[in-house]
């Protein structure tokens, strides 16, 4: 991949912040992608998760699968949701932690960060506290949380590497991460990938399945392994967003992956 100046990742942050608000304060309006409650079933959320968390953070889900299939989250965890948007797999993985657990969400837009501290409130949860900031500089201590997880948000960074080196120093040694991200069959166009707003379509922003995976071990992660993957782009209400990503084979992938013990 091309080095990127540091004005090109700030063109690139207010392009994906600026989607993400119009998905934070306009949730019945139609995306290019998945949204809402239709959004969560049809990646693998069950209906009775959905339930036990309220309305207003369902509906402003942009999670692209289901994370919790890893089976990552014990109770008493810390855990940390980078991109946590309006709250849905904070409030979930509160539950699974329990009262003896605490889950932190990262996110970068104020919007859907005002929309998931609200939505702890109804829900009445004390356990969970939301940060801002970007997955490029977590604002955590060195190995402070059990469980990394993250949904439809690392294709996204512009830094991966760097992204994958801070989920790595955030998690306590015997740490596990649970992502569901967008992967490729076919490399992007390194000229595709200079127009900041297409990065917010969250396809020009992402990498190869293997590449994606190597760059986790790399960052010294073990156990690093596809879990499963959902076509995810098929329910895109657009033919040409359809078809860009079949054309460049788009679609999730669900991994797992640990931090060795020290």
């Amino acid at each position: 991949m091309v080095a990127m100046t540091d004005t090109k990742k700030e063109s690139i942050f207010r392009a994906v912040s600026g989607m993400y608000t119009d998905v934070a304060s306009c949730p019945n309006r139609t995306f290019h992608f998945p949204t809402g409650r239709p959004a969560c079933l049809f990646v693998g959320y069950p209906a009775a998760q959905l339930d036990a968390i309220p309305p207003t953070a369902v509906e402003s889900f942009a999670g692209v699968g289901y994370p919790f299939a890893v089976g990552a989250i014990r109770e008493g965890d810390r855990v940390l949701d980078i991109g946590s948007g309006s709250g849905t797999d904070v409030l979930i993985a509160s539950l699974l932690v329990g009262p003896r657990g605490r889950v932190f969400g990262l996110d970068m837009t104020p919007a859907m960060l005002n929309k998931a501290r609200s939505n702890a409130a109804k829900m009445g949860v004390q356990r969970v506290e939301f940060l801002e900031g970007n997955a490029e500089q977590i604002p955590l201590p060195d190995d402070s949380v059990d469980v990394v997880t993250s949904n439809g948000v690392l294709n996204l960074v512009p830094d991966k590497p760097a992204a994958f080196a801070e989920i790595f120093r955030v998690l306590r040694p015997g740490g596990r991460i649970q992502i569901a991200d967008i992967v490729l069959g076919k490399p992007i166009k390194e000229t595709s990938r200079e127009n900041p707003q297409l990065w917010a379509e969250c396809i020009v922003g992402a990498v190869l399945e293997d590449q994606y995976l190597a760059l986790f071990r790399a960052a010294g992660f073990s156990d690093v392994h596809a879990v499963s993957h959902v076509d995810y782009f098929s329910k895109s209400v657009e033919a040409d967003t359809r078809e860009v990503a079949a054309s460049y084979g788009a679609q999730t992938v669900v991994l797992k992956g640990a931090k060795a013990q020290a």
